[in-house]
């Protein structure tokens, strides 16, 4: 999944300082939380006590969280936080490509990026799986030629059920 920052938006917070244009040959992959903390830094982005927690708990988390979910959590764990203030971080943080942000048609979930990887969606339990894909060379190489566009990156998308597991005999 590439990493590039989101285009800039204004910020409402009178003290959030704009991202800076970057360029391409020193954007550092996000790899770990301190990657992510990094990224905020370097983008300028105030790394509050809520913004920390959000991050630590989607680096901790192995799953993608809603954002009621994230909530729950970290409330949980004692870490008051405000629903208005978890959303409002997670804006924050997957507009500018710091966190993954999945649409669904029952809402958005949210994730670490560690690396680029592909999703397996369980239509019957709405978990999603990361897994890694290796595209062959000469299919991507058929892409960038049909299209005109060098592959840099890509994530897949795959739906399905559970399979039932074969009884022996």
């Amino acid at each position: 999944m590439n990493n590039l920052p989101k285009p800039i938006r204004a910020s409402s917070r009178q003290n959030e300082a704009l991202p800076v244009a970057v360029s391409i040959d020193t954007i550092k992959p996000i790899r770990c939380l301190e990657d992510a903390v990094d990224r905020c830094q370097s983008l300028g982005m105030r790394l509050s006590r809520q913004r920390r927690f959000i991050l630590e708990l989607l680096w901790q988390a192995k799953e993608h969280l809603s954002a009621r979910e994230i909530y729950d959590r970290l409330n949980q764990q004692g870490k008051a936080i405000g629903h208005t203030s978890v959303y409002q971080n997670l804006e924050a943080l997957s507009s500018q490509g710091i966190i993954e942000c999945i649409e669904r048609s029952d809402g958005r979930l949210y994730g670490n990026i560690s690396d680029s990887h592909s999703h397996v969606n369980c239509l019957d339990t709405n978990q999603i799986l990361d897994v890694h894909v290796e595209l062959p060379q000469d299919l991507i190489q058929h892409i960038e030629a049909e299209t005109g566009v060098k592959i840099t990156d890509y994530t897949i998308n795959f739906y399905g059920y559970r399979q039932e597991k074969a009884s022996d005999g």
